[in-house]
């Protein structure tokens, strides 16, 4: 009996090691199985930012699909058609550019305020396939990622090309009548001067545009820029400076259109180079030599942009008692500016097109004013220093060169006005604070046609008013837009 016991107990032991051996396995599965179910997903996880990498490094190295595409080239539409538009000024002028463009063009998901919108190639006989294709320059790789497609060293190849023929001229704008009598609404404008300075007009205003916004021109002929004699020896007159639209077949025969505005106004001047965000450099320039050749007798120059509202009674009352014949240009100067690095930007400058790291001090484009003796010697100076593709920062280098000093008054708004964040409930589009002002940049066609009424309206009631009239300039300490800012980019009233 007694063996017969142990082998009963020795098959009792040997099934409950196999016993407990079973049940390992099993938590050993189960542990494993966990253990899979992790690794699994942080194999998913580490593949999903692989992926994202891959997509990142494909981005930024311009290999991107359509939609990538377009909306880079919607984000630096400005840079595109600054630079882009460049190369039409080499050798013939601007007319025959678009013939042989440096690159595919795209169209624009939303153009530049002060830009033409740009066509939209190959759309007969292209599939939609390949089109995509073909927005990537064959054999020309970015020269790094995000850049936007523009060639600096086109630019540079071309740029020394400054001389368009004038194609619409406007020779007697600067020959004032003795007969004429004063421009309705703006009986209250003043100034110095006699009788005798009627050869020339006191005031030129020159306000940069182009072809397409009429209702810009318009509604500044029938408000702040309107012409007249305002006093005895205080006229004023004003031109609009034009070059021919990029894209010639969203305006069909923008040419007999500018011919018959010219002709039913007499104050457009047209220039043969495409109308684009560099060459405003090349409207710089060519204004100033008209200035020089057809009004030289000038005694202050008005120069600003289409969608300014411009006191132009502040601006005749801060010029009594300035001689023509002395150097004066006063604006919103911005000093110890940075150029912008930033590829992204409509500013963006390389390095080896500017190695500088500060521009000389500038006035902001929206608008400045300077005398007739200025703005001469400007047109000299202009001729020797080397075109830079952003006309503010130019003209500062011209500034620069000639030794004068440009003056900062407060009353020149040309990056818009700022809500005060102490009271961000105070309405910033009030007639008694536009009334003390010279020039406020960023406002709509609406706008400045209300601005205007507002301000001549007889029964406008101003309490407690703070005068900036009461003495000829007020200086601040210190300039603006310093560093890495995109200055001009502020839209006013709803700047914070």
């Amino acid at each position: 009996m007694f063996p017969a016991l142990s082998v009963s107990a020795a098959s009792g032991s040997s099934f409950c090691r196999r016993l407990k051996m079973l049940r390992k396995v099993v938590m050993m599965r189960r542990i494993l199985h966990v253990k899979g179910d992790v690794m699994c997903t942080l194999v998913l996880l580490l593949l999903l930012g692989l992926l994202l990498y891959t997509q990142q490094v494909l981005l930024s190295s311009g290999r991107t699909g359509p939609a990538l595409k377009l909306e880079i080239h919607g984000s630096t539409s400005s840079s595109r058609t600054l630079l882009g538009a460049r190369g039409g000024k080499g050798g013939k002028g601007g007319r025959e550019s678009q013939k042989v463009p440096s690159e595919p063009q795209l169209p624009l998901c939303k153009p530049e305020p002060n830009s033409e919108p740009e066509p939209r190639p190959q759309t007969r006989s292209k599939s939609r396939k390949k089109k995509v294709v073909e927005t990537k320059p064959a054999g020309k790789p970015l020269l790094a990622p995000t850049m936007p497609p523009f060639d600096f060293e086109g630019y540079l190849r071309e740029k020394d090309n400054r001389n368009f023929k004038l194609l619409i001229d406007q020779p007697e704008k600067c020959d004032v009548r003795e007969e004429e009598g004063g421009g309705g609404g703006g009986g209250g404008r003043g100034g110095g001067g006699s009788s005798s300075d009627a050869a020339a007009p006191y005031l030129l205003i020159a306000v940069k545009s182009t072809a397409a916004d009429f209702d810009k021109r318009q509604v500044v002929r029938q408000t702040w820029g309107k012409e007249g004699r305002f006093q005895p020896g205080v006229s004023i007159r004003t031109v609009f400076l034009l070059g021919i639209p990029r894209n010639r077949s969203a305006l069909p025969l923008w040419d007999r259109l500018l011919a018959y505005e010219s002709r039913t106004f007499r104050d457009v001047l047209v220039w043969d180079f495409e109308d684009t965000f560099f060459n405003l450099t090349l409207k710089e320039t060519h204004f100033l030599e008209w200035v020089n050749s057809s009004c030289p007798h000038v005694k202050f120059v008005f120069k600003g942009d289409a969608d300014v509202y411009v006191n132009v009674e502040n601006i005749l009352e801060m010029l009594q008692g300035r001689e023509p014949e002395e150097d004066l240009f006063v604006g919103d100067i911005i000093v110890h500016a940075k150029p912008i690095r930033r590829r992204s930007s409509k500013y963006y400058v390389p390095e080896f097109l500017y190695g500088g790291g500060l521009y000389p001090n500038y006035a902001g484009g929206g608008g400045f004013v300077m005398s007739g003796h200025t703005a001469r010697r400007l047109s000299s100076a202009c001729r020797q220093v080397e075109l830079f593709p952003i006309d503010d920062v130019f003209l500062g280098m011209c500034l620069q060169m000639i030794g004068v000093q440009a003056s900062r008054h407060q009353g020149f708004k040309t990056f818009g006005i700022p809500r005060p964040s102490a009271a961000p409930h105070l309405q910033t589009f009030n007639p008694c604070f536009y009334r003390e002002l010279m020039v406020v940049h960023s406002l709509s066609v609406p706008q400045i046609w209300l601005m205007w009424n507002l301000l001549h309206d007889p029964k406008l009631s101003c309490h407690n008013r703070t005068s900036l009239r009461s003495r000829a300039f007020k200086w601040r300490g210190r300039g603006s837009a310093e560093g890495e800012a995109d200055y001009g980019d502020k839209r006013a009233l709803f700047a914070h």
